[in-house]
């Protein structure tokens, strides 16, 4: 079955490499077992990449752990997924200096199964394209962009559309917070 917004996201349940610097710095406490339900109640940006020790993946992984605290300033959890090992997360995040402060987790999925549930793996090379979902606090998938490997995403895109998801209102094309939403009064019925 295809993942769709409005459904509920697929469970996803493996071991991540933690946030922060410890996690570069103390292989010993760098990993943890997470899952979906452990984010109930909080926004989630979930996004996949092709693959650790590449070019462009790191330029967007990055970026969000530069803008990680505007998520959490809107209540929402950043995970990084791809289908490498946990331990491949680390030695990448040891071995990348933009990586070594990365301040959430990287999620493991080297069965492939995550990506297969959210309908992103790459059969015929066995990693993911770069999936960004953004899931509500109920669970419920609320947006997904899927695209080709070699280009990197928009981190301020997926911010703003959070921003508008969380108005809980109609928001018109190129909103930004702060701006008008559309109200059933502006509406005019033809």
């Amino acid at each position: 079955m295809a993942v769709m917004v409005g459904t509920p996201a697929p469970e996803f349940k493996g071991p991540a490499v933690i946030g922060g610097p410890s996690a570069a710095l103390n292989p010993d406490n760098a990993f943890k077992e997470i899952s979906l339900s452990d984010f109930r109640g909080k926004w989630v940006v979930f996004f996949f990449y092709p693959l650790d020790f590449t070019f462009v993946c790191p330029t967007e992984i990055a970026e969000f752990g530069n803008a990680y605290e505007d998520f959490r300033d809107l209540d929402a959890e950043v995970i990084g997924v791809s289908t490498d090992s946990k331990h491949s997360h680390l030695a990448w995040r040891h071995h990348e200096a933009k990586l070594q402060n990365l301040p959430f987790m990287l999620l493991a999925d080297n069965t492939k199964q995550i990506a297969r549930d959210y309908s992103v793996l790459k059969e015929e090379t066995g990693y993911a394209l770069r999936g960004t979902f953004i899931i509500d606090p109920d669970g419920v998938l609320q947006y997904m962009v899927v695209h080709n490997e070699d280009v990197g995403r928009s981190i301020p895109e997926t911010r703003r559309v959070l921003e508008a998801l969380q108005t809980g209102e109609l928001c018109p094309c190129n909103w930004n917070k702060g701006q008008a939403t559309l109200s059933n009064a502006d509406l005019v019925e033809a």
